[in-house]
């Protein structure tokens, strides 16, 4: 078994531009992410896309189901920005039955280093291997069903809905 893995961007690949002080896309850093959690489980990365989530497109939205529908792994992690996780998550919900997708995110960036990131990651991976066919949203150490979270912009923290 392996595990593939879509990049999309998010702030888990967002890094400070010191000359204006913006956060800016540059390469992902999911590979060193895996490395540095000295995963052992085979993990085939690829790169969509490094885009903010409040700036998703539907037609990006549609390239990560394409690719989640034809890849040949069940097993997909795909890292994704929070503020519209859920809206990507219920779209791969309502399409995808015969494989297990997890999103996850992170609140704060992998470059500075006191980023959620490393652990949600490695969390996504673990879930991506245990959790039966489904599309979930995992985050801090929770897993959630695509049609029952959202993120609670008030306390910075997904929570399961009714």
């Amino acid at each position: 078994m392996s595990i593939r893995l879509f990049v999309t961007g998010g702030t888990f690949d967002k890094e400070y531009n010191e000359l204006d002080g913006s956060l800016v896309f540059q390469d992902s850093h999911v590979k060193e992410m895996l490395a540095l959690g000295r995963c052992r489980m085979p993990v085939k990365v690829r790169t969509l896309m490094m885009v903010d989530s409040l700036e998703m497109s539907d037609a990006e939205r549609q390239v990560i189901l394409q690719n989640c529908r034809s890849c040949e792994e069940e097993r997909i992690v795909v890292t994704h920005g929070t503020d519209t996780m859920e809206v990507t998550a219920g779209l791969l919900g309502a399409e995808i039955a015969d494989k297990t997708v997890v999103l996850v995110g992170a609140m704060i960036p992998y470059t500075f280093g006191s980023s959620d990131g490393l652990f949600n990651l490695g969390a996504a991976v673990a879930f991506a291997q245990t959790l039966p066919h489904g599309v979930y949203v995992a985050m801090n150490g929770r897993v959630f069903p695509y049609d029952k979270v959202r993120k609670n912009r008030r306390i910075g923290e997904f929570e399961e809905t009714d």
